[in-house]
């Protein structure tokens, strides 16, 4: 038995159609999966807090280990066929970024996507999912709410799940060296 997706009324677009879209009136993120739209709420200010803590902690990491990988913030994104992701931040590495043809990202070492109540189910499962399809190395799911951080880690096509919570101190598997204590993503 075949199982259907989306309904097939559900109008596709290729990335080139995406790319002529006007942007949403509201300032909500527009993204595309393999055709269909997937519109998600702006984020609000403790979202953006936690992306700007984290991205501080890997800036640092970079300088003072001197690696010469590069952080993506929005409106960079991954591209795959008729998809278009914004993770909230991603890092791509030196080796990673030489093997990249073209115009786009098409993978990267790490995704970061800070999870509300209102974009937990998509980011946690068809996100998710297309980001493991795009090879994605190492994918983080911040949980604003519960104050903790699940780290999925690529293996054989598919993602191995790792949950650290305020007092885990976060050891990256894609970036040497980089760990933190996950409660100072949440400023405290």
């Amino acid at each position: 038995m075949k199982w259907v997706n989306t309904s097939p009324l559900v109008r596709t677009y290729t990335f080139e159609e995406f790319c002529e879209l006007p942007e949403p009136p509201n300032y909500s993120k527009v993204e595309l999966i393999g055709g269909i739209l997937y519109l998600t709420p702006r984020p609000t200010l403790p979202h953006s807090n936690i992306v700007s803590r984290l991205v501080r902690l890997l800036t640092k990491h970079c300088r003072s280990s001197q690696d010469k990988g590069v952080v993506y913030v929005p409106r960079a994104g991954i591209r795959g066929e008729n998809t278009w992701l914004e993770p909230d931040f991603f890092y791509v590495s030196v080796e990673t970024e030489l093997l990249l043809k073209g115009d786009y990202h098409t993978t990267a070492d790490l995704a970061v996507e800070v999870i509300t109540n209102e974009s937990a189910i998509y980011d946690r499962n068809t996100k998710a999912d297309t980001y493991a399809a795009l090879d994605v190395k190492e994918l983080w799911l911040v949980d604003e709410l519960e104050g903790l951080i699940e780290v999925r880690v690529l293996n054989g096509g598919s993602y191995e799940s790792h949950v650290f919570e305020r007092e885990d101190q976060l050891i990256s598997t894609v970036l040497s060296g980089f760990s933190f204590r996950v409660g100072d993503v949440f400023g405290g």
